[in-house]
């Protein structure tokens, strides 16, 4: 029987809620923090993401860049912890981490 694997995607903003541009050391600093920990990353860093959702009537917009980690085991303790950290870093009410099991083929 095959083991599940699990892809974990974050989705980080170029930009703070007041328009600021990120430091590029954040997106780099993330991307050495999962990697030590996980043994590599996929990040889609050429072309921002765009975001579009609505909020009290009002449509809001970011660019993002998404960042993939491929894991065995779905630490959620650790990846909720660690995207409570990432809304501090990047000033975000909420960013979104999601999570899918998986098939290698």
């Amino acid at each position: 029987m095959r083991r599940a694997h699990y892809l974990v995607q974050l989705l980080l903003p170029l930009r703070d809620n007041h328009g600021v541009a990120h430091d590029p050391a954040l997106f780099k600093e993330v991307a050495s923090s999962l990697t030590e920990r996980f043994g590599g990353i996929t990040a889609y860093t050429r072309s921002p993401a765009e975001g579009l959702w609505q909020s009290d009537g009002d449509t809001h917009h970011d660019d993002v860049v998404a960042v993939e980690v491929m894991v065995d085991d779905l630490d959620e303790r650790w990846w909720g912890a660690f995207r409570r950290h990432l809304e501090i870093v990047f000033r975000q009410r909420q960013l979104l981490v999601l999570a899918q099991e998986v098939r290698r083929l």
